[in-house]
């Protein structure tokens, strides 16, 4: 019955609905990239183009514009960027992240110490707000995700290739490039939708989190990614509600609910190992 009551009280305010429309949609998009991610190993591209986001809103707040308009075409860049630095034998992996990432959190940082009264905008842009989602910011953001979603499935098959083995999959055809550049502009548009919610610092756990806790129990690649969007849809469905309920950052408390949900996960796949040891 308290249950009950909460959702309908969650419901009646429309900058809940928007929130939660937007995150589940944008946690269902991070879940499925997020396999392809972690598989690759670039699970911190999420955290670098983040804070590349950081520095693109600070910006646009000092300027007065459109925070969408700003950051998704310089996180769509970098992103861009971070793959061909990737490719560089001198810097690779992580270093490439680490590169980008804190070179764009020192300019955001540099930014906003030149102005003034923009402390609560990046207090919300470092650590996310469900009162930063207004109608307008609501309608892109269903676009954009209906849009990565959509690519995500016509190109799974494509997608799988490339995260699975890449040489096999240049002999056989398949433009290996093409598919890492989507995979790139997929999530640097989910990235930059999650951080009004998330925050830069946070908006890489739903990438990294759900795709993690499928990989304790789902050994099948499908399997892992299904398993994934469950949970990272669930997951921010229950933060949510914690959220709103004991008045907590929202992208705290959903990163709280995945640690929990991926120890759980964690737990019951030794005691499978166990039971099959034993």
């Amino acid at each position: 019955m308290a249950l009950i009551q909460m959702l309908s009280e969650i419901f009646s305010f429309a900058f809940m609905v928007r929130a939660i429309v937007v995150g589940l949609l944008v946690s269902l998009c991070a879940a499925l990239l997020g396999v392809n991610l972690v598989l690759k190993r670039y699970a911190m591209i999420g955290t670098g183009l983040s804070h590349v986001g950081f520095a693109a809103m600070a910006i646009a707040g000092v300027f007065d514009l459109a925070p969408l308009g700003v950051s998704m075409p310089v996180v769509v860049a970098a992103a861009f960027l971070l793959l061909r630095l990737n490719e560089n034998n001198k810097i690779r992996g992580d270093s490439a992240v680490a590169l980008v990432s804190t070179s764009s959190l020192a300019i955001g940082v540099i930014v906003v110490s030149m102005t003034t009264g923009l402390t609560l905008h990046i207090c919300n842009v470092m650590f996310g707000s469900i009162f930063a989602m207004a109608r307008a910011d609501m309608y892109i953001s269903v676009a954009l995700s209906v849009v990565v979603l959509s690519l995500f499935v016509l190109f799974y098959k494509q997608l799988f290739a490339v995260t699975y083995d890449e040489n096999f999959a240049k002999a056989t055809g398949t433009r290996v490039e093409v598919y890492k550049s989507l995979l790139a502009i997929l999530t640097a548009i989910t990235v930059v939708l999650g951080m009004r919610m998330m925050g830069a610092l946070l908006i890489a756990s739903l990438t990294i989190f759900p795709a993690l806790t499928a990989m304790r129990l789902c050994k099948r690649f499908l399997s892992v990614v299904i398993t994934a969007a469950v949970v990272g849809v669930v997951c921010f469905f229950i933060g949510m509600l914690f959220s709103f309920g004991l008045d907590l950052p929202p992208g705290a408390s959903v990163v709280g609910v995945n640690l929990v949900v991926f120890a759980v996960f964690s737990v019951i796949a030794i005691i499978k190992r166990g039971g099959i040891a034993a």
